[in-house]
């Protein structure tokens, strides 16, 4: 597990500094993609223990192309840390408790980081405040 941590940690050092690295594009074509873009509606859940006590569950309508993390800062109270989310609602492990947000994407679990992947049209994602074992 702490090797599946630190290949995401380094996963999304890199995804910030390449995003750091690009310029915004103006003109004509920047504005007419976004005039294309559609709406998206998802649902996410909260909850802890692998699904034993729910903690929230909205469905969130955004535009196509937004990306989770902004999904979350604008409808749930976030903590992060180097582009995780390490805490939800007030949530957060404690000093040396091992347990973290945990993401699943249609059930599966993620590959990516909250803050590369963006939502798509019926998304259900579930964030679970869970234990982990080294």
């Amino acid at each position: 597990m702490r090797k599946m941590y630190a290949l995401i940690t380094a996963l999304m050092v890199t995804l910030f500094v390449l995003a750091g690295c690009q310029t915004e594009g103006g003109g004509e074509e920047a504005s007419t993609s976004q005039e294309e873009k559609q709406e998206v509606t998802l649902n996410i859940e909260l909850s802890k223990n692998k699904g034993e006590k729910v903690l929230a569950n909205e469905e969130v309508t955004v535009e196509e192309g937004t990306v989770l993390m902004e999904v979350m800062k604008n409808n749930f109270e976030v903590a992060e840390k180097d582009g995780f989310i390490t805490g939800l609602e007030g949530i957060t492990a404690s000093e040396g408790e091992q347990k973290a947000w945990m993401f699943t994407i249609n059930g599966e679990t993620s590959m990516v980081g909250a803050n590369k992947y963006e939502v798509k049209q019926g998304d259900e994602i579930v964030f679970d405040f869970q234990s982990w074992e080294s």
